[in-house]
């Protein structure tokens, strides 16, 4: 039985399609698109912009004549954040409603719980989650759009090194994604030259991590990092400045939405980490490769839902439009065509980055695509 959410996104995609197909193009048989996305629990910060994302380009796509002349319709099942729930979701998708290919997994947890399922059915997914063992090693029919966690962390470590710190405290929560990026950031410290002093978890449930901080406190730390995502990296945030810390903070790109500064307030200011250049679009350069595309979408996604644009928003925005980019140069709705299609991706500039993909690399980003950014005064900034 459809989720009350698909079912209006259903209706959302036909009225969509109502408007603007006529004549043979009307009867055309809609290209099915799936998407499991967190849009409540946890990660729905993450969720919901996609969700956003993803109806108001399948809209746009149809309005201007679908793909192949036929409309997309999309179909969205909300797991909140449930990897079993996004497994049955999955399922659902390629035994009762047909998908060719699916856009989503908000979270890692949730996309390695699905990837079997696409991969059973030969399916291709385009997964919308950081974690690196969503592609490596690769799966032939599954695909990434944010940058890994390994990104993250070796971005991190590059600033790190060129301000001269070398002790790193590192606090991370025991979910998917946290569990690994700490992994990620432990293998590849000694790369750079860092030395982790202070090694400290936190659950996905804590409210208060002063424990854990004071710990990396009485450490030889230079600086601290939180690899994590959701509420957790604010409480370590606000408890962070609560104690008094003056160490240098970093978070993970897994925190690049307003909503984490608007959670942990003022504690937020000074606190870097590597995201997309989407959240300083109108602070690039007009030369830019990236401008263009970053700002018609940030301004049409605030324009059309009245709130600040998320790179989470973004990924959502190149997985839909390097699928129909695919589609079209496949010239067919047939899934090992569109995943063919995917894999030869080439010089796609998204708001993640320009993609090229290969059959040995499923996300096609290099750590150039990574900005170090600051939030100063409750904004983001580009990193001094």
């Amino acid at each position: 039985m459809m989720t009350s959410l698909s079912r209006r996104c259903l209706l959302a995609a036909t009225a969509a399609l109502t408007l603007s197909f006529s004549g043979a193009a009307s009867a055309a048989e809609p290209i099915r698109i799936g998407a499991v996305l967190s849009v409540t629990g946890p990660a729905a910060f993450l969720g919901d912009p996609e969700q956003k994302t993803l109806e108001l380009y399948v809209k746009r796509i149809n309005e201007a004549g679908g793909v192949l002349g036929r409309p997309l319709q999309l179909v969205v099942y909300d797991d909140g954040g449930d990897a079993s729930k996004a497994k049955t979701f999955a399922q659902r998708l390629v035994e009762e409603d047909e998908v060719v290919a699916m856009v989503g997994g908000t979270s890692t947890g949730t996309t390695m719980a699905m990837i079997p399922v696409f991969e059973d059915a030969g399916i291709p997914f385009i997964s919308l989650a950081g974690g690196i063992e969503i592609v490596e090693p690769v799966n032939p029919h599954v695909f990434k759009m944010p940058h890994t966690d390994r990104m993250a962390c070796q971005k991190i470590f590059e600033d790190l090194k060129a301000r001269g710190f070398t002790k790193l405290g590192l606090i991370s929560g025991t979910g998917g994604f946290g569990a690994s990026m700490r992994k990620q950031c432990t293998a590849v410290a000694p790369d750079y030259g860092i030395t982790i002093v202070a090694d400290e978890t936190y659950g996905p449930k804590d409210t208060d991590v002063t424990p854990q901080l004071t710990k990396i406190r009485g450490s030889a730390a230079q600086a601290v990092l939180n690899a994590d995502f959701g509420q957790g990296p604010a409480v370590v945030t606000r408890n962070y400045r609560q104690l008094g810390i003056d160490l240098p903070l970093y978070q993970s790109h897994g925190v690049a939405s307003k909503q984490f500064i608007e959670l942990a307030g003022e504690a937020a200011n000074g606190a870097r980490l590597p995201a997309a250049a989407l959240l300083v679009a109108d602070k690039l350069p007009d030369g830019d490769p990236q401008k263009k595309v970053l700002v018609d979408y940030k301004t049409a996604f605030e324009n059309a839902f009245k709130q600040p644009v998320s790179t989470f928003g973004g990924h959502a925005y190149d997985g839909i439009m390097i699928l129909k980019s695919a589609i079209e140069r496949a010239g067919s709705t047939e899934p090992g065509a569109i995943r063919d299609a995917i894999e030869a991706t080439k010089g796609f500039v998204g708001t993640a980055g320009v993609f090229n993909m290969t059959p040995e690399d499923h996300m096609g980003l290099d750590l150039s695509a990574f900005r170090m950014l600051e939030i100063k005064n409750g904004d983001w900034a580009l990193a001094g």
